[in-house]
């Protein structure tokens, strides 16, 4: 089934708990949306900065028979069908259904994620765990092949134990889009979630065992950097999958690569929202604000450097700085709240500091730029302008309510100064005229690339990019090939000559 995101669509116990008093919140920037990184784990609501919950790290004893598990999990699972796995599978989407409003709201209380958001999210992790059970077999059906003499097939068999480290930003999302594929594919898998959301984490893999999954098919683990390593290292993992921050992508993938397994990154963004100057302004100015603050704007596929043609610059500053201004902080489970707090403390202090050596190096500030003065990790929506290339801030992540304004003269500039980054994550080009669209992004050097629309995410679209924006490919029917076996099967006449 075809997912058409509507404007209105897209708006909506393995551990311990202890009773010691809480630890130091692990630190969180707004680069690294990883988790990869040492200290607890730790539900602190960023609303008004309590600390809701603490958790232990899983002890080595722990980590190894949990490791245990999953091997021993894979030798059995592999060997389920496609209609086996999807009947559980299924169910596990059921169930998130079921339970919207819990796992919504411990969203919110854990990241700061506005509930209608929240809600939409769960909505969204279902139908792409539905969405793999539906269409799995039909993804890895046996391919035929015509040799010149003989018969050839390939076929798609599972790897074994796959381990995914996965960020904050979207709890539930990012599991989903990990997990589905792979267990139908056959696969097992171990997550690292990030430390921020333990709840969440949690809450996901229940799911699994509470829809009939064997102890072992997905398993939370709580583990330090060391323990990331390790589990990297184990003979009995062959695969890896990150979704994050360039720093941590470097480090997992270059552990993976010493040890020769098969790995995705899934990294951050810098993406253009290009404005041509025929473009629907109106209708262009209500994407971009949801474009920018989706989220408090922190997604890989956030707008972050917003390029607008001379033409209509002024009048699409005018609207886009008068639509951030009457935003208002609240409480993100209050449904009339219009701008939700980041995520932690630490996202907001880095951010703040990259605005800061932003302007330091030139750039100004027409909207926002601080902190709100109240309780939380609130942040002014902020709009920065003359941001020149050695800037730090021209080729740096803004991770959060920052937009970057620039001007181009015609296509040509638009398409060089979209193209002018480190990033290849996604982008989108506003125009009337639709084949003038796609000619742009044909040209754009980014993943993916939409028009009259904001980049975003759907069960049967492929989520991937490239330079530092990562490799491999999630979601669709890509998503479910990168962690299996190709196999090739020739079958030839014994007579055949050598």
């Amino acid at each position: 089934m075809s997912i058409v995101l509507s404007y209105d669509y897209i708006l909506r116990r393995m551990t311990t708990e202890l009773s010691s008093p809480p630890l130091p919140p692990r630190k969180a920037t707004a680069k690294s949306p990883s988790g990869l990184g040492a200290g607890a784990y730790q539900s602190v609501n960023p609303f008004n900065g309590k600390t809701l919950k603490t958790f232990r790290e899983l002890t080595a004893g722990q980590l190894e028979k949990a490791i245990q598990d999953a091997h021993g999990c894979f030798g059995t699972w592999r060997h389920t069908t496609f209609a086996e796995r999807a009947i559980i599978v299924t169910k596990a989407a059921s169930l998130m259904r079921d339970r919207t409003e819990e796992l919504a709201k411990l969203m919110t209380l854990e990241m700061g994620k506005r509930i209608a958001e929240a809600r939409g999210e769960v909505a969204l992790s279902a139908d792409i765990i539905e969405y793999y059970a539906r269409n799995a077999e039909s993804f890895l059906v046996p391919q035929i092949l015509k040799p010149e003499f003989g018969e050839a097939v390939i076929e798609s068999s599972p790897l074994g134990v796959l381990f995914g480290v996965q960020p904050w930003n979207f709890p539930y999302y990012q599991l989903a889009r990990f997990a589905a594929p792979n267990l139908m594919a056959g696969n097992v898998v171990m997550v690292k979630h990030a430390g921020c959301v333990p709840q969440c984490a949690m809450a996901f893999a229940r799911l699994w065992l509470d829809a009939g999954a064997p102890a072992g098919t997905y398993t939370n683990l709580f583990i330090s950097h060391d323990q990331v390593n390790q589990v990297i290292d184990d003979s009995r993992i062959k695969g890896v999958a990150l979704t994050g921050g360039v720093d941590a992508a470097r480090s997992v993938a270059a552990r993976a690569g010493h040890n020769v397994k098969r790995s995705t990154m899934e990294l951050g963004g810098n993406d253009a929202f290009i404005v041509l100057a025929d473009a629907d302004l109106d209708a262009t100015v209500k994407w971009a604000v949801w474009a920018k603050m989706n989220n408090t704007g922190q997604c890989c596929v956030a707008a972050k450097r917003f390029i607008l043609s001379e033409d209509i610059a002024d009048a699409f500053l005018t609207k886009f700085q008068a639509a951030l201004a009457v935003l208002k902080p609240g409480d993100p489970l209050d449904q009339t709240t219009t701008l939700a707090p980041l995520s932690t403390e630490g996202a907001l202090i880095g951010l703040l500091d990259q605005i800061r050596d932003a302007v330091a190096h030139g750039a100004r500030v027409l909207l926002g730029g601080h902190r709100i003065n109240r309780p939380g990790s609130f942040m002014e929506p902020t709009i920065l302008t003359h941001i020149e290339p050695g800037n730090p801030g021209y080729r740096e992540e803004f991770f959060g309510p920052v937009a970057l304004i620039f001007t181009v003269k015609n296509v040509d500039e638009a398409v060089a100064l979209a193209n002018d980054s480190d990033y290849g994550l996604g982008g989108s080009v506003f125009t009337k005229d639709v084949a003038l669209g796609k000619q742009v992004a044909s040209r754009m050097d980014t993943g993916m690339v939409f028009i009259n629309h904001p980049t975003w995410t759907a069960c049967d679209l492929p989520f991937g990019g490239i330079k530092n924006s990562g490799y491999g490919r999630e979601l669709s029917a890509l998503g479910i090939q990168e962690f299996v076996n190709k196999k090739l099967v020739r079958t030839s006449s014994i007579e055949a000559a050598a």
